[in-house]
């Protein structure tokens, strides 16, 4: 991937977390410590977390906070929060997903809001990033539902290439707190970093190079369009607020207006 990739420096870059990650009376109370920090977040669907409640009041937080949002889908899996992996077919997986957007999309119509990406979850996003066919047959589930919407994954050559395939536009996602293998993927076996001090050190190597520290020694080049921040760590809040005085945020699709020069 180093050579295949060009070293660069990212002046803005997309936050993003999970909101809507609780079910009847199991609340996740932690979650909205983030809001103020992210320029996106990804709502559950109701299969791996969200009920119909939680969605509605998370799109009309996100709405008062001016947030981006996408919708956070996942395997058909609540009681074990979508981290259990599952094995469908590519009519399954792509009427899995179809179901979950469009649910989504028909709540945010209700409340004049536009839904902008889509992310896999747990089980389904570590089968994505490991599997080119889930992670296309996702995208093209995507797709169906609006040729507008962005594909959220983990950085990797399996997105770019299934982006450029089905013609969607991809989001490549970097997680501070995650391994990388010399190849830039995520070594999901490996445990998650909660140290603020060396995670900070990694955004400005991101933002400055484009890089990430892998699990030999060295530095590999990636990909990065949006930093995810996960409300398990202990450390979340103390590394967005860091992080926040590093970099302001851009959603990603305001980060592309940019660019194009339509604004300013």
């Amino acid at each position: 991937m180093q050579n295949v990739l060009e070293r660069k420096s990212i002046k803005n870059i997309d936050f993003n977390c999970d909101l809507a990650q609780s079910f009847g009376i199991y609340k996740n109370s932690s979650e909205s410590r983030l809001l103020d920090y992210v320029s996106s977040v990804n709502i559950a669907c109701g299969f791996h977390a969200g009920d119909p409640l939680t969605i509605k009041e998370a799109l009309l937080t996100a709405k008062e906070k001016n947030i981006v949002v996408g919708a956070h889908i996942g395997f058909d899996d609540i009681q074990g929060f979508g981290y259990r992996p599952m094995v469908l077919d590519n009519e399954e997986l792509e009427a899995l997903v179809m179901y979950q957007v469009g649910a989504i999309m028909t709540f945010a119509k209700a409340y004049n809001m536009e839904i902008e990406h889509v992310r896999p979850h747990g089980a389904m996003y570590r089968q994505a990033a490991e599997d080119i066919e889930v992670s296309r047959t996702i995208a093209k589930a995507i797709k169906k539902c609006s040729q507008w919407l962005v594909y959220y994954g983990a950085t990797g050559e399996n997105l770019a290439q299934v982006g450029e395939e089905e013609s969607i536009q991809v989001a490549h996602e970097v997680h501070l707190e995650k391994i990388y293998d010399e190849n830039g993927n995520i070594d999901f076996s490996a445990r998650d970093l909660e140290n603020t001090n060396v995670s900070i050190q990694r955004l400005r190597d991101l933002l400055q190079n484009s890089q990430v520290t892998n699990n030999v020694g060295g530095k590999t080049i990636v990909r990065a369009d949006s930093i995810h921040f996960s409300n398990k760590l202990s450390n979340a809040k103390d590394l967005i607020v860091q992080a926040r005085e590093i970099t302001e945020p851009l959603p990603f699709n305001y980060r592309n207006a940019l660019k194009s020069g339509w604004v300013n």
